[in-house]
């Protein structure tokens, strides 16, 4: 085969690269002629991945819990993928260190297109929901969900992470104490983030099971994870734009639209699944691993928003009342109150 200039000019590239890394191309070229074809199977790790789901009960639709629960802890993987590559301008590092890519200013249309991809990921998360709204038996999961105690969705790193990376930690305060811990340190504000107060036994004020192990194991990760992104999160990076471009309509919509999505689609479509499968009447009924989900999960009792600035005043205080009004006012049928 012909050495065309194509060719010749890749083979320099190639050299230049493993050169850089004290490697030497031609046994890479050796690699390549003695390795096998790649095929789908081995790529996407179907057989690892299909093993993964391991049942604590005979009760066929937990594998539906749990299926479902990794692809969920896979989406978010993603958007913090997406959330990274904003908040480090676009700058992307290869596994062997090299510098694939960088934006000395972040680009506005690279801030959208980002922010894009998350809504549209959460937009997924949301609308499929229903998996395990309606994708399993009521009597199933009131039986199967009794030997996952103390475990809990509750315990989920990766949706901690990508509240930490996408707003200041003031904004995640518990409600009651945000204005107190307004201007102090960052550190001090996550140990009083709102969902620490999500597992408390609110017989003795004690801290459930479900809290004490994810602190245990990942609290000191959360405080090393801010001390990288607080710097850099989603709202530092916004501020950091021009005036104009602080102003560009299609920022200002997709922005708006993850503090929504996180902060009120996503959350009241674990409540409206709590209501379907735990909710008796009395408003009284725990969630797994003991989370308080009535006062955990809606809106109106934490107000949790990201980004309030870009909100008005009334959208502030009707916050989650949209989304109650059009998608759980004809269902809550059990007494209690949103």
């Amino acid at each position: 085969m012909e050495i065309t200039p194509e060719i010749k000019q890749r083979l320099e590239q190639l050299s230049n690269k493993y050169a850089a890394i004290g490697q030497d191309l031609v046994s890479y070229l050796d690699g390549l002629i003695y390795a096998n074809p790649l095929n789908y199977w081995d790529y996407i790790e179907v057989e690892a991945l299909l093993s993964l789901q391991k049942p604590k009960t005979d009760y066929p639709d937990e594998k539906i819990f749990i299926v479902y629960h990794q692809i969920t802890e896979l989406y978010f993987n993603l958007i913090i993928h997406e959330i990274d590559q904003i908040c480090r301008n676009g700058k992307v590092i290869s596994e062997t260190g090299q510098d694939l890519g960088w934006n000395e200013k972040l680009s506005t249309d690279f801030f959208i297109s980002r922010l894009k991809r998350c809504n549209m990921y959460f937009t997924t998360l949301t609308s499929s929901f229903d998996v395990m709204r309606f994708g399993m038996e009521k009597e199933q999961f009131t039986k199967f969900r009794m030997s996952l105690l103390s475990s809990s969705g509750f315990q989920t790193a990766a949706y901690r992470r990508i509240e930490i990376a996408c707003t200041d930690l003031k904004y995640l305060v518990y409600e009651k104490e945000r204005e107190r811990l307004k201007d102090s340190d960052f550190h001090e504000q996550l140990d009083n983030v709102y969902w620490r107060r999500g597992a408390i036994v609110e017989e003795t004020g004690q801290k459930a099971l479900t809290l004490k192990d994810f602190e245990d194991k990942y609290l000191q990760e959360f405080h090393d994870f801010a001390d990288t992104y607080q710097p850099m999160n989603l709202w530092k990076k916004f501020s950091s734009l021009s005036e104009s471009d602080r102003k560009n309509p299609s920022l200002l919509k997709e922005l708006r639209e993850l503090d929504i999505n996180i902060n009120v689609n996503w959350p009241l479509a674990h409540y409206k699944t709590a209501v379907h499968y735990l909710a008796r009447g009395t408003g009284d009924e725990k969630g797994t691993g003991g989370t308080n989900w009535q006062k955990y999960l809606p809106p109106r009792f934490q107000r949790r928003i990201f980004y309030p600035e870009l909100w008005n005043d009334q959208e502030k205080q009707d916050w989650g009342k949209k989304w109650v009004n059009e998608v759980l006012s004809d269902q809550i049928k059990t007494g209690s109150k949103i």
